[in-house]
Order: structure tokens, then C-alpha cells, then sequence
């Protein structure tokens, strides 16, 4: 009966993407983290997929923005309006605001969680919980992180990546480093204006990601059309790159995820190191899509790497699964119920 007046909801509040989750109903949105603003009257003009539209083709006035930035509010105001659309959309017409819930990286401050924890307030929640977006993702991914047995994930958003083991519902040991998709999109960006000489966009460069993107030698090499501006002629031009050449592309941000991966495993204790070696480390996110990324982890470390069944939602579906025990739960960074993972 309660359910009619209000409903829960899960959100994973991405620097690249939103995923929403309505308890009963399971995601309800996914779109990107774009808001377009009228810069002349302070107006959001739209929000997710219709922003990503504008971006790289607004007008003076108008200004097509990411408010997110490594995991956490970089524009307040913005963020606040984000927020509100997305809440309404999920939720329609309640009479009970709804308790939100909210993944945020390993590494953010206090400052930083009472910024969103305010925005989400003041976008109509009733009350506002955070996790660990590492421990959502683990129970998303279906690892039984209760147990006293060590697990391990990598969790590769947009603008962060999360590493993170886990053991008895907390967090064992955990590095967060500002590196995830978008940086691998400036990656491609960067070594195509200094192998050819020509400028691409921000879309552009995801479209190769995706297309060709590689990480690891293989066998069957891709390629790919790709058409920027050159900057000695001012003109376009069209030049064919291959998914080999992406190896050397994301050499960068790849090395510094394999980096913290690696300390990671360094700061393990031994007996946790032992569950890991048997069990493997499971990658979520979406950027541990990019092809050859587990088998180069795996090379690196000795440690076994899958890619998780649902990597870009299992973050959401994780927090989702826990909206059930919210009642009760006192507002802020919330502890694992003893029933998740039974």
C-alpha cells in the first residue's frame, strides 16, 4: 500500500552517464551526464541524451556541459538541476518524497559528499544515502562480499576508475585515480593530432573507442575511416587508422590503471591475496569493455580477470538490490545490511 506514494531509488551518478534505479521496477533511465544551459537567462534547456546532442554543436549562447567531474560535483547549481530532472522522471508524481541512494567513488572527500548529499536534498529527496561505488559494484556483479573470503574489483567509469578489495562487507584496501573512458578519449584524441596532424571531437574519439578500440595483441586487426580537421590546412581530412595503433593510443591511462591495480595487490594482505589469486578480480564499468583490457590485467598481475555479465549497470543494480533495508539507516555512507549476500 505504501509503495503507491512513494518510491526508492538507486542512482549512479556517473562523470559520463546516469543510471536510475526505481525499487519494483529496476533501471528506469540511463542517459548521459549532459545538461545544455542557456547562458543568457541561466536556463537548462535540456538534460541527458538531448544535451549530448548539442555537444561540440550549441550556439554562443548556449552551453552543452558535463556538471560531473571525476566522480563529483564540479558545478553545484548545475548538478542540482540534473538531479531534479532525473529524480522527477524516475518517480512521476509521489506524495512521498523518495529516499535516494547514491554510489560515489572510493576517494572522495567529506566536502565532496555533503555537496551531493545537499544537492540531492535539494532536489527532492527525503533522505540521502551514499555507497561505495566498488562495494555496489561487487554486489552487482554477484560476488558475496560479506564473507571473511577476499574479493576484487575494478570498477572503470567515465571519469574515475575504482579498485578496490573487499572482504566481510568493507573495504580491505582501495585506490581511486582520476583515469577512465574519457581520459581514453583524450588518449585517441592526442595520438591522432600528433600521428596525422588532424583534429577530432570528443564523439569522434568515442566512436573509435568503441569501433576499434584494443589494448592487447591480437590477431584480426580493425579498421577505421576517420574524418578531422587538419591543422596545417585548416581543411578536413580523412585518414584510416587500425586497432593496433590503439594500443599505443592508450598506453597512458591504460598504464596508470594497471599502476593502481598493482598497488592495490601490493597493500593486500597475504591470506586476501590467496582468495583473489583462486577467485580472480571481476571489471566493471564501461570502460572495462575495451577489448583485450582483462587479458592484459591478467598478464600484468598473474591475477585472473573477467569482465562482469552487466558491466556498464552493475554499479546501479547492486545499490538497487539495497533499497529494501534503507529504512532505518541513519542519512550519510551507509553499512551493509546481513541479509545482502546471504
Amino acid at each position: 500500500m505504501f509503495e503507491k506514494f512513494t518510491r526508492d531509488i538507486a542512482i549512479d551518478f556517473g562523470t559520463a552517464s546516469v543510471l536510475v534505479y526505481v525499487q519494483g521496477q529496476g533501471i528506469v533511465l540511463k542517459e548521459p551526464s549532459v545538461v545544455a544551459i542557456d547562458v543568457s537567462t541561466d536556463r537548462v534547456v535540456k538534460v541527458g541524451q538531448d544535451a549530448m546532442e548539442m555537444l561540440g554543436r550549441t550556439p554562443d549562447h548556449i552551453d552543452a556541459l558535463r556538471p560531473m567531474k571525476n566522480g563529483t560535483v564540479s558545478q553545484y547549481e548545475v548538478t542540482l538541476q540534473m538531479l531534479r530532472y532525473f529524480i522527477r522522471r524516475a518517480c512521476g508524481k509521489v506524495w512521498i518524497p523518495p529516499r535516494v541512494l547514491i554510489c560515489v567513488p572510493t576517494g572522495i572527500t567529506e566536502v565532496e559528499m555533503r555537496a551531493i548529499m545537499e544537492a540531492s536534498r535539494e532536489a527532492g529527496a527525503r533522505r540521502t544515502y551514499l555507497i561505495e561505488e566498488p562495494k555496489a559494484a561487487a554486489i552487482g556483479a554477484g560476488l558475496d562480499i560479506k564473507s571473511p573470503v577476499g574479493s576484487m574489483v575494478v570498477n572503470i567509469g567515465g571519469g574515475v576508475s575504482d579498485i578496490a578489495v573487499l572482504s566481510m562487507g568493507g573495504v580491505v584496501v582501495a585506490d581511486s585515480i582520476p583515469v577512465g573512458g574519457d581520459k581514453f578519449d583524450e588518449a585517441i584524441q592526442s595520438y591522432l593530432r600528433r600521428r596525422y596532424n588532424i583534429l577530432i571531437g570528443e564523439r569522434t574519439a568515442e566512436d573509435i573507442k568503441i569501433n576499434i578500440g584494443d589494448v592487447y595483441e591480437h590477431k584480426k586487426t580493425g579498421y577505421m575511416k576517420v574524418t578531422g580537421r587538419s591543422l596545417t590546412e585548416g581543411t578536413q581530412r580523412e585518414v584510416l587508422i587500425s586497432s593496433r595503433e590503439m594500443i599505443e593510443a592508450l598506453y597512458e591511462p591504460i598504464t596508470a590503471i594497471l599502476d593502481s591495480i598493482c598497488s592495490v595487490v601490493e597493500q593486500t594482505p597475504p591470506e586476501l591475496v590467496g582468495d583473489i589469486l583462486q577467485k580472480g578480480m571481476v571489471l566493471t564499468g564501461g570502460g572495462s569493455l575495451l577489448r583485450g583490457l582483462d587479458k592484459l590485467i591478467e598478464r600484468v598481475t598473474g591475477i585472473p580477470a573477467y569482465v562482469a555479465k552487466k558491466p556498464i549497470s552493475s554499479t546501479v543494480l547492486g545499490a538497487g538490490s539495497l533499497l529494501p533495508y534503507l529504512g532505518g539507516m541513519p542519512e550519510g555512507v551507509i553499512t551493509l545490511p546481513s541479509r545482502v549476500n546471504s
